[in-house]
C-alpha cells in the first residue's frame, strides 16, 4: 500500500469518527404547541374570525343566488335595458363576494396576517428555545419528528420537546 492510500484511508476513518460524534436530537412541534396555552387561544381566535368571515361571504353569495333566481323568473318580462341592468347587478355582487373572499382568505389576506401576528411570535419563541438548547448542548441538528420529513424512527431519549417547553417556562399538560 502506498503512503497516499494509507493517508486517504486514515482521513476517511477520521471523517467517519467526526460524523458519529455529532449529536442529533428531535422535537415534536405538535406536542410542544399543544402544551402552549397561548397557541390554543390563538387558534380559537383564528377559528372564530374564520367562521365570522365565512358567514359574511356566504351571505353575499346567497344574495347573488337570490338575485339570479329572481332574474330568471322575471327574465321574459324585462326589457333588454332592464336585463342588462340586472345582469350587471348580479355580476357586480358576485365580484364583491369573490373580492371579499380573497381579502379575508387569500394568500396575503386578513386571516394570513392575523395568523402571522398571533402564531409567529410563539413559533419564534419555540425556535429560540431550541436554538439555545442546541447551542448549550452542542447538538449538530434538531429534527422535528411531527413534520414527518425523513424521520422514520426516533428514540424517545433524544426527544428534547419537554426541555423546550421547560425553557419557555411552560409546564406540560
Amino acid at each position: 500500500m502506498t503512503m497516499k492510500k494509507i493517508l486517504l484511508i486514515f482521513v476517511v476513518f477520521l471523517a467517519g469518527q467526526f460524523t458519529f460524534a455529532q449529536k442529533y436530537v428531535f422535537v415534536d412541534s405538535e406536542y410542544i404547541l399543544k402544551n402552549i396555552p397561548a397557541y390554543e387561544a390563538a387558534n380559537e381566535q383564528l377559528n372564530q374570525l374564520s367562521v365570522t368571515w365565512q358567514k359574511e361571504i356566504e351571505k353575499l353569495y346567497s344574495e347573488v343566488s337570490e338575485l339570479y333566481k329572481a332574474y330568471q323568473t322575471e327574465n321574459v318580462f324585462l326589457s333588454n335595458e332592464m336585463k342588462k341592468k340586472r345582469e350587471e347587478e348580479i355580476v357586480s355582487k358576485e365580484k364583491k363576494a369573490k373580492s371579499l373572499q380573497q381579502h379575508y382568505f387569500g394568500p396575503q389576506g386578513e386571516l394570513f396576517k392575523k395568523r402571522e401576528s398571533l402564531i409567529k411570535p410563539i413559533q419564534d419563541e419555540i425556535f429560540n428555545a431550541i436554538s439555545e438548547i442546541a447551542g448549550e448542548k452542542n447538538y449538530a441538528a434538531v429534527f422535528d419528528k411531527s413534520s414527518g420529513i425523513g424521520v422514520l424512527y426516533s428514540d424517545p431519549k433524544y426527544d428534547i420537546s419537554d426541555m423546550v417547553l421547560e425553557r419557555m417556562g411552560i409546564k406540560k399538560q
